[in-house]
């Protein structure tokens, strides 16, 4: 999967927001607010174009001391969120 072209993160008021810009966003029309570790998340997704659950999980592990039980489980839970607010693409 992939993050959709036109979202992008952004820190507004020292909050990790994630908005659309551009004609491929228009229909978004809010702001998706990340916490730090999932704003990370997001940068390391963006930064590998296409990603998986499994491929986002090895980053978490190499940069977060976290089992890996609980870092799929958030990787998974994350990714879940950006699909039912439309921010991914297959």
């Amino acid at each position: 999967m992939k993050i959709k072209k036109g979202f992008v993160l952004r820190q507004v008021c020292g909050e990790n927001v994630v908005v659309g810009e551009g004609l491929d966003a228009i229909n978004f029309g809010k702001l998706l607010s990340l916490n730090e570790t999932a704003a990370w998340l997001w940068q390391q997704a963006a930064e590998m174009g296409d990603f998986t659950v499994e491929s986002l999980t090895a980053k978490l592990l190499e940069e977060y001391d976290v089992t890996e039980d609980v870092a799929q489980k958030d990787v998974s839970n994350i990714i879940n969120e950006w699909q039912k607010v439309g921010v991914l693409s297959e």
